[in-house]
């Protein structure tokens, strides 16, 4: 991945490989798959979003309306199609948990949700009162964490005026709900 993103990316993804592997130990989930979902998450990462788009053209990766409208988030697909084809991945609860870092979506498995939100709480993400409450539940109750990440990023999205993908808002709900049921019992 060093040769493949520019330095800032590359912290990232170390960062985001380092707490997934740390939520992984915490969740009883296998630390290499962690790692290698963590490492390869923003494997796409490197292109601009036109060659992203290009290249989803050019393997025959489906890109609905609403993601052209929103293309930001399509390197993930397109990571996903690069952890198969290039990394050669064959694990497809990591091929998931890349293609779902970036909307996430109802019902993510353990190991979907800690890549999800290992990207939003990896040391190098600006801290904030909220980070700091999250990345804490993190570590307690990974379901109040997603709901928190997906919180917090349609209140971002809200508040810069960005187009906000369906999925993202449907994940959003399906936690919401997951949390208040499970307080009521």
């Amino acid at each position: 991945m060093k040769r493949c993103l520019d330095p800032y990316r590359y912290e990232h993804t170390i960062g985001v490989a380092y707490i997934s592997v740390a939520l992984a130990m915490k969740y009883g989930v296998d630390l290499e798959r962690a790692e290698i979902a963590g490492l390869l998450h923003d494997c796409a990462k490197a292109y601009d979003i036109q060659t992203i788009i290009q290249k989803c053209e050019k393997y025959n990766i489906i890109v609905s309306e609403e993601e052209k409208q929103i293309p930001q988030t399509l390197h993930a697909k397109l990571g996903a199609f690069i952890a198969m084809h290039k990394f050669k991945v064959t694990d497809g609860e990591i091929i998931r948990a890349i293609l779902n870092h970036t909307t996430g979506k109802p019902g993510m498995s353990i190991l979907e949700q800690i890549v999800y939100v290992a990207d939003a709480i990896e040391p190098g993400r600006e801290t904030t009162v909220k980070l700091t409450q999250i990345r804490k539940n993190a570590f307690e109750d990974l379901d109040l964490a997603t709901y928190q990440v997906l919180g917090y990023t349609l209140e971002y999205l809200k508040k810069s005026g960005k187009i906000i993908e369906a999925m993202t808002e449907k994940a959003y709900d399906y936690y919401k709900e997951k949390i208040n049921q499970s307080r009521v019992n």
